[in-house]
């Protein structure tokens, strides 16, 4: 399965949220550091999720760039 992920800018780092699964974050120095970690974030909530016997979401987020005018 594949969830969208949001990366944004920080002031001196930066942050991923997933929004198909609430409360799944993560922070990194870099973008690729982010990215590992907001991946691992993913795995341990899914897991979490199974563990406890709660339905899986589904990944129902849209992503695509638009340009401005």
């Amino acid at each position: 399965m594949h969830y969208a992920v949001v990366i944004e800018k920080a002031k001196e780092n930066y942050s991923a949220y997933v929004p198909d699964l609430p409360g799944c974050i993560a922070t990194g120095a870099t973008i690729e550091e982010t990215q590992q970690q907001i991946q691992e974030a993913i795995s341990f909530h899914l897991e979490g999720l199974g563990e406890e016997g709660l339905p899986i979401p589904q990944a129902i987020t849209f992503c695509e760039y638009l340009e401005a005018s």
